[in-house]
C-alpha cells in the first residue's frame, strides 16, 4: 500500500511541475505520400524528464509516427515492418477496406516480419489515424507512441476554399494523456495519466499566422475524454468529423471528444496577431459519468484512484499559441457550404440489433464503473465469431449503457450516422459520418449504417468500446461480412466438424459427426486467405493436423466429404 502512495504522489507532482510556461514547439510529424508506404515499427527513447530517458515506440523514428496523405480512389499498397521484439498488428481506423487488411488482432505481425495491405481508398475526405490492435496490447502500444494521423484527400474538400497547407495553416493535434511510473517510463493500465502531450510533445507551443488556421484534432488517449476550446471562448467551427465533411460549417466554443474520435475545426486568428492563446481542456464542463469528468460513479462507487487523479474535473491549457503574422493569400473567410450529406434513412433498414454495455458480474456495483464490461455478455474471443451480417444489408444498432460509465463505440468497416440519444436528435456536429460515438450512462443511442463491397466467410472486423483499458480487459465482439449469394444449400457451418484442442500449439484432431475419412478434400487458409500446406494423418475416424511449424494467428480448415462443405476456425498460440 505504502508503494502505491508513493506512486500517486509522484504522479500528482509531476503534473504540478507541468503547469509551467510552454518551452517546447510543438512537433509537426513528417509527411509520407504517393501510393507505396514502408511503415517499420521500431524501439526508441525519449527525453520527456531532464536526465532520463524513456523506452517508446515509433513507425519510421523513435517516438510517435508519420501523417500518411491518401487520394480517394488512389490503391495503396503498405508495408508494414515489426522490429520490436514483441507481437504487433496495424489497423487504419475508420477506413472503409477488406477484413483481411484491416489490422485487426487477427492480422499478427510476429518480430521481424512484414505484413502486406493492399487497398482502395474509398472513404470521403477527412482525419483518420492508424494504430496497433493487437489482443491484449493496444493500450501499452499506443501509449508508448504507435499512433499517426491519415489524412484522405478528394475532389470535392480540395475544390473549398479550406486552409490546407500542412504545417503552416493546417495544423495535426494528437492529445494524448499519459502516466509515468517513478523511473519515469510510460505506465498503462492506471488511471493517473497526468501529463497531457501534443504530438508527442510536452508543454507544446505553436506559432500560427493570423487568419483561418485549420486544426485536425484527433482524441488519442487511452481512457480520456476532452471538452476542447480556446481561452476567452473564441469561437470556432466544426468543419469535419470522424468521417467526412460536414454539409456546412458548426458555429461552437466547445467540441468534446471521446477517445479515437476526430474532429477538424478551423478558428479565426486575423484580429490576434501579436497575441497568445490556449487551447484548453475544459474539464470542469464535462457531464458527470465521463473518464475526465469530476465524478464517475455514483455517491457509493468510484474507480479507484480517481480523485488522485488532477486532471479530472479540471480545466488546462493543452497548447500555448502564439500569433503572428499572416501568410501570402491567407484565407480569412471559409465557405457557408461544405458538403451534400445524405444520412441513411430509417426505412431502408432490414435489421435491428440490441447491443447491452454491462459489467461482467452485474451483482457486483464497483463493476459498473471499474469493469471488466461485457457486450451482450460476452467478452472478446480469437476463436469467436459473435454474429454474421450480409453484403448491402443496412441496420439498426440499438448501443445500450447498463453501466455507471460513458463508453467510447467503435464499429470497424463502415462509417454510421447516429440516429438519436434516448429518443433525442443529435446534436448538429454529430450529424455526419461517424466510426465512434459516446454512449453516456445509461443511455440508448441508435446508429444506422449500411455493409458494402467486401465480403468474407472467415475473417472479421471488430466492434469494441475504443476506452483502452475496457477493450485490453475483452469488452470487444467480432462480426462477418458475408456474400448472402454465396451461401449454398451445400455448405455446413456450425459444430458439425470438431476442432481439437482449439487453441492449438501442436497437434489438432479434425472430426466430422457420424462420418468417416474415405473420400474427402482438406485445405487450410491462413487469416489473408492464401492456402497453406501442412502434414496430416488420416485415422479411421479422425484426422490430425501437425500444426506445430505455423506462425501464431488464427487459421481456416476447409473439409470437402459427401459432397458437402464444413469449415471451422482455430487459434495458433
Amino acid at each position: 500500500m505504502k508503494s502505491c502512495t508513493f506512486y500517486s504522489l509522484m504522479v500528482m507532482s509531476v503534473f504540478y511541475s507541468e503547469k509551467t510556461a510552454a518551452q517546447n514547439a510543438l512537433y509537426i510529424p513528417p509527411v509520407l505520400t504517393g501510393t507505396d508506404f514502408q511503415l517499420n515499427v521500431q524501439s526508441g527513447t525519449q527525453t520527456f524528464f531532464n536526465g532520463y530517458q524513456t523506452p517508446t515506440y515509433g513507425i519510421n523514428m523513435p517516438f510517435m509516427a508519420p501523417t500518411l496523405f491518401f487520394n480517394k480512389g488512389d490503391s495503396v499498397s503498405l508495408h508494414v515492418t515489426n522490429n520490436l521484439t514483441i507481437e504487433t498488428t496495424m489497423h487504419w481506423h475508420g477506413l472503409h477496406v477488406p477484413s483481411k487488411y484491416d489490422g485487426g488482432p487477427h492480422q499478427i505481425i510476429e518480430p521481424g516480419q512484414t505484413w502486406d495491405a493492399t487497398y482502395k481508398v474509398m472513404n470521403d475526405a477527412s482525419t483518420y489515424w492508424y494504430h496497433p490492435h493487437g489482443l491484449g496490447k493496444t493500450d501499452l502500444q499506443i501509449s508508448k507512441g504507435l499512433a499517426g494521423l491519415i489524412i484522405v484527400k478528394d475532389s470535392n474538400e480540395t475544390s473549398l476554399n479550406l486552409p490546407r497547407t500542412y504545417g503552416v495553416d493546417d495544423f495535426p493535434l494528437i492529445v494524448q494523456s499519459k502516466a509515468f511510473d517513478v523511473l519515469y517510463q510510460i505506465a498503462i493500465a492506471t488511471e493517473l495519466d497526468t501529463v497531457v502531450m501534443v504530438n508527442g510533445t510536452k508543454n507544446p507551443y505553436l506559432d500560427a499566422p493570423a487568419q483561418m488556421v485549420r486544426f485536425r484534432i484527433l482524441n488519442g488517449s487511452s481512457m480520456r475524454s476532452y471538452d476542447f476550446g480556446f481561452s476567452n471562448n473564441i469561437p470556432f467551427y466544426q468543419i469535419s468529423s470522424d468521417g467526412g465533411l460536414l454539409s456546412s460549417p458548426i458555429p461552437l466554443t466547445r467540441v468534446l471528444l471521446a477517445p479515437a474520435e476526430r474532429a477538424e475545426i478551423v478558428v479565426y486568428f486575423g484580429m490576434l496577431e501579436g497575441q497568445t492563446v490556449y487551447f484548453k481542456n475544459y474539464g470542469s464542463e464535462l457531464p458527470d459519468g465521463i473518464f475526465g469528468a469530476a465524478k464517475v460513479g455514483n455517491d457509493t462507487v468510484s474507480i479507484p484512484e480517481y480523485n488522485l487523479n488532477p486532471l479530472n474535473g479540471a480545466d488546462y491549457n493543452i497548447l500555448q499559441i502564439n500569433i503572428g503574422a499572416p501568410t501570402p493569400n491567407a484565407i480569412t473567410s471559409i465557405p457557408a457550404s461544405l458538403a451534400t450529406v445524405t444520412p441513411l434513412s430509417e426505412t431502408n433498414a432490414t435489421l435491428t440489433r440490441n447491443f447491452i454495455f454491462a459489467p461482467q458480474d452485474t451483482t457486483d456495483i464497483q463493476q459498473m464503473v471499474e469493469g471488466p464490461f461485457t457486450i451482450n455478455g460476452a467478452q472478446f474471443s480469437m476463436d469467436t465469431i459473435n454474429f454474421t451480417t450480409y453484403k448491402n444489408t443496412t441496420e439498426i444498432w440499438e448501443l445500450d449503457n447498463q453501466s455507471l460509465l460513458a463508453h467510447a463505440i467503435h464499429v470497424h468497416d463502415v462509417q454510421f450516422n447516429i440516429l438519436d440519444r434516448n429518443g433525442t436528435p443529435p446534436f448538429d456536429n454529430e450529424m455526419g459520418k461517424k466510426d465512434v460515438v459516446l454512449v453516456m450512462p445509461m443511455e440508448i443511442v441508435r446508429v444506422i449504417m449500411k455493409f458494402q463491397d467486401f465480403t468474407d466467410d472467415s475473417i472479421p472486423y471488430m466492434y469494441h468500446c475504443h476506452m483502452l483499458h475496457h477493450e485490453d480487459d475483452g469488452m470487444m465482439i467480432s462480426f462477418l461480412v458475408r456474400d448472402s449469394s454465396s451461401v449454398g444449400i451445400n455448405e455446413v457451418q456450425g459444430n458439425t466438424l470438431k476442432l481439437f484442442p482449439n487453441p492449438a500449439n501442436d497437434v489438432i484432431e479434425v472430426t466430422l459427426a457420424q462420418s468417416s475419412f474415405q473420400k474427402f478434400s482438406l485445405n487450410l487458409y491462413n487469416i489473408l486467405g492464401n492456402e497453406i500446406n501442412i502434414p496430416y494423418q488420416v485415422n479411421p475416424q479422425n484426422i490430425r493436423l501437425d500444426v506445430s511449424s505455423l506462425s501464431k494467428g488464427m487459421y481456416l480448415v476447409k473439409l470437402i466429404a459427401d459432397n458437402k462443405v464444413f469449415s471451422q476456425k482455430f487459434l495458433k498460440y
